[in-house]
């Protein structure tokens, strides 16, 4: 990392509207990060879907987090705007990092294929894979090839685009883990910003999106598991690329 830590600028792009989940993704990524709040600028592409170049050209990394009403599937009036962001950002070698509907999103715009499968959704802890490319790739140095991480999804992405790498996987969803080649350009379907603690929360948040009944919300809350090297992913990011 080129940049001290304390002089860090980030950019959190949100596209939220329940005001208590934008509220508690913001502290994920905060935390995650292991940055002071004042180091973050936050915009919601739900009030501010015209995103320009001008909201995210001084950061030293720009996030893309989750969503519990937004699908990429579908458009929204801050689809176009964010693709040309993005697409700038990358074409400029500029570290970018999607979770979750960030890393479906991202994936679209590398050309790749986002699908809504709601019968291969996950919400709860799982274990995950490291491919070869992602035993290979600094990110995940000295990671095991198997841990746990905390997941909460409808959509999934079903192909890569030209040149992205696929760098983990679950039987249940493949592409967990993505990477531009070449680039500082990450996406994960799994929730970097969140440990079990923060997932447990979240759940609460979209309990009637994402749990089918009273049972199912208790079976996802007995089976949340500590996912300690995912909480190191975001720290890591911005030390190899910030």
């Amino acid at each position: 990392m080129a940049t001290p830590r304390t002089r860090l600028r980030l950019v959190l792009l949100q596209i939220r509207s329940d005001d208590d989940a934008v509220r508690q993704e913001q502290s994920c990524f905060i935390e995650r990060c292991r940055i002071a709040r004042r180091q973050f600028s936050f915009v919601n592409l739900v009030h501010n879907p015209e995103v320009r170049w001008r909201h995210v050209e001084d950061a030293h990394a720009v996030l893309v987090g989750g969503s519990g009403e937004f699908s990429v599937t579908k458009g929204h009036a801050c689809s176009q705007p964010l693709r040309e962001v993005l697409q700038q950002l990358i074409d400029d070698d500029r570290p970018v990092f999607g979770s979750c509907w960030g890393h479906q999103f991202l994936a679209t715009v590398g050309g790749g294929t986002v699908t809504e499968d709601l019968e291969r959704s996950e919400v709860g802890s799982f274990p995950i894979e490291l491919t070869p490319d992602g035993v290979s790739d600094p990110l995940f140095a000295s990671f095991p090839r198997s841990f746990q991480v905390q997941l909460g999804h409808n959509d999934r992405v079903t192909k890569l685009g030209p040149g992205w790498l696929d760098l983990a996987w679950s039987e249940i969803c493949p592409y967990q883990a993505i990477r531009l080649a070449g680039k500082p350009v990450y996406g994960t379907q799994f929730h970097s910003e969140m440990d079990e603690e923060r997932l447990r929360e979240r759940v609460l948040i979209y309990l009637e999106d994402y749990v089918a009944d009273e049972a199912e919300h208790e079976r996802i809350l007995r089976g949340l598991r500590p996912s300690m090297e995912s909480d190191l992913i975001l720290e890591r990011f911005l030390e190899l690329y910030a």
